[in-house]
Order: C-alpha cells, then structure tokens, then sequence
C-alpha cells in the first residue's frame, strides 16, 4: 500500500523480505530507496535501524545519489542478532520554506509574508522538540529566530539571516521537523560474528599429521589427534584463523576405497574419510585410531591456545557398515532389487558412501542429525564445513540452522555447494553463513573481473563467498602447469579479494600433479591414503610458499578493507594478463584504501599502464598520492595513470596501501 510520500525499490531485500540481509557487527552496508512526492515540497529520507532488543537506533539521513528521487545512506549495526530497517520518508517544511525565501526575498517578492512563513516553521519545530532539559536550549534558539524574524524594526536582511543561521541550521539537523512522515518496511537483517565473514582458513587430515610407514611390515600407522596437535602452532604462525578438519569418525570397511580411489585396497589403506561409519560407530564417534574424545577436547584446547577455531566436516552420508544402514534403512536410496544405491555424480562413482533420503522419515532423521551437531558442539565446535549439501533438501537446512541460530547464534556453517547458482543462493539465503564459490575456475582477467564485481555486489547481501585455492578435491589445470607463480598468484587473489579464504595442507608445498592429464584429481590423494609431509626440509630447502602465505595474513588483518566483502571496485589496465582492484573502508570501519595488482599470466613478465578509478577511492582525478607496497615493502607517488613491471620469477603481485596523510 502507497502511504502518503510513496517510497519504492527498496535494498538490500532478500526474497520481498522473507529471509534476512546479511552482516557481521562493525559491517557497514549501503540501504537505497526510490522516494518522491507530488509537486516540488522538499523531503528527507532515512534509514531507520531497530536492533536486537527491540530498540530503535538514531535515524540514518540518506543522501540522494544522481539518479532522480534515489536516496542511499551507510548503516553499520554494532551488536550481533535478529535486527531489522525500515526506510522513513518525510515532507520538509522548513528546506521547502527556506528554498522559497531565499528565491523570493532576494527579488522582494511576498517578503513579510515569506518571513512570517518562516517565523511558523521554526514554532512548529519547537513545539515538536522532545520534553526535557536536554532540548531547552534547541527551543531557545528557535524561538529567538522566530521572534527576530517577526520584528518589523529590524532590516529584512537581519530577519532572514536569524531563519537560516548556522545555530537553526545545527537545531533543525539534530531534531528535524519531519511531517507526513511515510514508512516502508521493516525489512529483516541478521548480525552475526566476524568469523562469518572474515577468516583464513587451513585445511589438513590429522591422520597424515605423525603417521609412520614400517618397511619391514609394509604397514601404516595413522597420526593421532595429539600429533596433529604438533602442527597447529605452525598453522597459527602463517596467521591462519580456523583449522578446518575433514570427518574424523570411523571409516567403513565395505567397499573400503584403495590409492588414487581404486577399488581394491591394500591391507592396512584407511579408506577416504567420507566414507563414515563402521562397527565402531557412526557421526556420533571417532576413529579409533585418531584417539579418544579426551584427545579430541585436548587438541580443540590445543586450537585454542594458539588462536584457532576447529571447524569440523558435516558429511552427510554413510559407508555400507554405518549403523544407520541396519537401524534405519528408510533413510536410504532403495533400488528394484532391493539393495541400497550407492553416490554417484557420473563420471565418479562413489561406491563406498551411501546418500541419504529424507523423503522417508523427515522428522526422524532431522533430529538425528542435530543431536550429532549438538554433540560436537558440546566439544568446541563451533564452526561446520558441510559436505555437499545441495544435495540434501532445502527446506532440511533451513529447519537445522534455525534451530541451532536459536540457542546457538555463535555457530557457523560453510556450505560446500559446488552446483548451480540458484541452489547456492538459495543455500546462503536460508542460513549458511559462508559458501565456497567457482574461483577456483575463475582464471582469466573477464573471468576473475567479472566474477569478483558479482560477489562483492550482486550477491553480497545473501551469500558470502570463501575462496578456496585448492581442496582434496579441485587441482586446477592452472596450478597443475603454472609452476611456483601460479601458486602466488592465486594465492594474492584469494587473500585479498575476499575477506574468507582458505588453504588445503600441500599448496604451501607446490603440489601439483595430477593423477592423469586432464583430472583435477591428486596423484596419491590423501583423500585414500595417509601423506605425511616433511615440513621442516621443505622449510630449510626453501621449497615452500609458507613465509608468502603468512605475510598474506599479516597484510589482510592490518588492513580493514580486505576484511570486508561489499568493498570493491575493479580497475582498467592495458594488458589482458593483468588484474587491478581495490578495497575501501571509511567512517565506522575506519579509513583505509588496498589496491591490489595481479598479473595472472605466470609464466611472462607484463609491462603496462593501470587506470584508477580516483573517486572510487575517495580521490580527486587530478590527485597524487603515496602507495606504500606490503610486499616489496617499495613506495611510489602514484596517479589515475601508473606503470607497473610483474615479473613471475619474482613477484606477481603489489598489494599497494594508500598513505593517508
């Protein structure tokens, strides 16, 4: 329904409404509005913020943009939970009077009446002051300009100059005479921590951490949690925030998967792990070999101490010997013959792993599941990396994570939806606070471009993107053939052009082969088996990427703008090879600008000219400034013009701070 100043397109909205916008506390965001009204009476327009407790936040003016009658203002809610906005819009009495006086006096049209006029305005203005000693002196300001401009033995020039008075001008701008005021909203947003935006995530299988091969028995034995618990304080040290583990329950013996995922394993392969369940247990237990719970507790305190949050895999599926197989088989996939459907996503088959159904028992297997996720929390785990789930119902999730937002709003869920775009909205849209994205696949300067101005906008409000440079699953063809600058230069894109991103153990050492020409597949997967990896040769041989990755971190958490999503803004260059973006913070996020350039071509040195955006980043055109260079540790005088040289061999990157003096 169209109130009395009408007030249309509203954003950010998600879904008309139905499902919440999406922020952390501290995160300022950008509110648009279309506001009008008949004939040419000035109005305001404002955003109006209501917070957990029910409470109303000061009034936000909005400013209009250059499109007609569009308004757009900055909120940044500083508290987590439920929150909503509504946007306000009202007539302006006093700019409508003021724009007409000023025309009209200065030509000595209708002056006494003019000033009379403006005289009423500013006594309605005090008359809607609210009660209390804090307002007295806002009153006494106004009804001095009233009086003077009512007094006929003053010049006219004095009269009017009490109206517009920078003291009415701070009275009226700290309590606005707002009348027919119209409303559009309230419209849901939802705060959370600011783990769920901005984080730097480390992959690794604890079981490869401290496992030892016996030549004489030509046997394994698996690392534990206490000696993965070895590995975190170098985790820590490359200024990683979350050590993400994959499932670490019992792996199942039938169908068990050998190496490189053949389907005959050698006696003593421990299986892929997302293989779960066996006789000793299902999602609710651990591998026996890994340890016991009083070791899982001690290695999440161990996480803790050094600074790292434990996020866990939520896979939701099961080996042929999981207990639910025998206990519940209508939670599964039953074929004409009876037997149980195993996963396949052709051309990959997956015969050791069971999906589930939940078309059978919905109710049943929903409350299972959340006792097991409330079982691990109840551990320390706090956050959940969820395997797959597009393809479990929609409907399944947003029933789980609402029930866990409700007792538990801290616990985070990153949602690993490689499918189509619609489902990974709809993913986010319902309540995964993080989602993988197709970076990984995204790398040519369109692509990378294109891809990063639909992140940080298009879908900024609903989805927030973690950008994985590579997983157990996804070595792309370009860290396959693009040698230790590939590894750099997705590395930099990563870290900087969002505020998650994420490693898996081994990028740090260059691996790159793949089990045959034109698979993404690791050669000897450690999905299928244990690789332990000798970290402290490769750090003495200076064969690895660690120092490059730690100094990413460092960058990223001294630098506000890359800890933020809705941020940023492409730049042109002259070469095809070469990537220019930057990030902007300002006002309650505090001021600081990155511009980050990239040649992605790992194998030539590009010579070209960039063109900056200055009003992107808060610059005149003609402008100079001082870039400050966070790898190189160079600085330049740069312009809306700049040359730069990347040569692969030694850096392919400048993340470039602005020196604000």
């Amino acid at each position: 329904m169209v109130e009395r100043i009408p007030i249309t397109d509203v954003g950010p909205v998600v879904e008309r409404g139905h499902y919440p916008v999406k922020a952390v506390v501290g995160e300022s965001f950008t509110v648009t509005a279309t506001a009008f009204r008949e004939g040419h009476d000035a109005l305001g327009c404002g955003v109006a913020l209501t917070g957990p407790d029910g409470t109303d936040r000061r009034l936000v003016p909005m400013s209009e943009t250059d499109e007609p009658d569009r308004y757009q203002a900055r909120v940044t809610p500083d508290t987590e939970g439920a929150w909503s906005y509504r946007i306000e819009a009202w007539s302006e009495p006093y700019a409508t009077w003021r724009h007409a006086a000023e025309i009209k006096i200065a030509a000595e049209i209708d002056v006494e009446l003019m000033l009379l006029e403006g005289a009423l305005v500013l006594e309605r203005a005090a008359e809607h002051l609210p009660a209390g000693d804090d307002s007295q002196p806002a009153r006494r300001v106004l009804s001095a300009a009233a009086t003077a401009a009512r007094d006929r033995t003053r010049p006219m020039q004095v009269r009017l100059a009490a109206l517009t008075s920078p003291d009415v001008d701070s009275v009226l701008e700290r309590f606005p005479l707002r009348e027919l005021v119209s409303t559009q909203g309230p419209f849901p947003l939802y705060v959370d921590r600011e783990r769920a935006l901005y984080g730097s995530w480390y992959e690794f299988f604890p079981r490869s951490e401290g496992a030892t091969y016996d030549e004489s028995t030509r046997r394994w034995t698996s690392g534990t949690f206490a000696t993965a618990a070895k590995r975190l304080s170098a985790v820590a040290d490359m200024g990683f925030d979350v050590v993400y583990l994959p499932p670490v329950h019992p792996i199942g013996a039938v169908n068990r998967k050998g190496s490189n995922n053949t389907l005959t394993p050698a006696p003593g392969d421990p299986g892929s792990t997302w293989a779960i369940g066996s006789g000793d247990g299902g999602h609710d237990a651990l591998h026996p070999e890994l340890g016991s719970w009083a070791d899982f507790d001690a290695f999440v305190a161990s996480a803790e101490g050094v600074g790292l949050e434990v996020a866990l895999d939520l896979a939701l599926q099961c080996a042929p010997d999981h207990p639910w197989v025998k206990q519940h088989p209508e939670w599964f996939n039953t074929r004409a013959d009876g037997s149980i459907a195993y996963a396949e996503n052709p051309p990959k088959k997956y015969q050791d792993i069971y999906p589930l159904n939940f078309d059978h028992d919905f109710d049943g297997l929903a409350r299972e599941i959340e006792r097991i996720v409330r079982l691990w929390m109840g551990h320390g785990v706090r956050i959940f990396r969820v395997d797959n789930p597009h393809t479990k119902p929609v409907m399944f999730w947003e029933w789980l994570l609402g029930r866990i937002r409700a007792t538990d709003p801290d616990v985070l869920f990153l949602s690993e939806a490689f499918t189509r775009p619609a489902m990974m909205r709809a993913l986010a849209m319902v309540g995964f606070h993080q989602s993988y994205t197709y970076f990984t696949w995204r790398n040519t300067k369109w692509e990378i471009e294109s891809y990063l101005d639909e992140l940080s906008h298009d879908t900024s409000d609903v989805m927030r993107p973690n950008l994985f440079v590579n997983t157990p699953d996804i070595l792309s063809a370009y860290l396959q053939y693009g040698g230790p600058a590939a590894f750099r230069v997705r590395a930099s894109l990563a870290a900087t052009a969002a505020p998650s991103w994420g490693v898996y153990a081994g990028f740090e050492l260059y691996e790159h082969v793949a089990i045959k020409p034109g698979s993404e597949e690791y050669l000897d997967s450690e999905k299928f088996q244990y690789r332990p990896r000798d970290w402290e040769a490769a750090a003495s041989e200076n064969r690895t990427l660690a120092p490059y990755l730690t100094l990413l971190n460092d960058i990223r958490r001294r630098h506000p703008a890359l800890q933020r999503l809705r941020n940023v803004t492409v730049h042109s260059s002259d070469d095809e090879s070469v990537v220019c973006f930057s990030k902007t913070t300002s006002g309650d996020e505090g001021y600081d600008t990155v511009i980050v350039v990239v040649n992605i071509d790992p194998h030539s040195t590009r010579e070209t000219n960039v063109h900056l955006n200055m009003p992107a980043l808060g610059l005149d055109w003609h402008e100079t400034f001082w870039v400050d260079d966070e790898i190189s540790g160079q600085t330049w005088r740069w312009s809306e013009r700049n040359y730069v040289r990347l040569d692969p061999a030694y850096e392919s990157a400048h993340i470039l701070s602005i020196r604000r003096t």
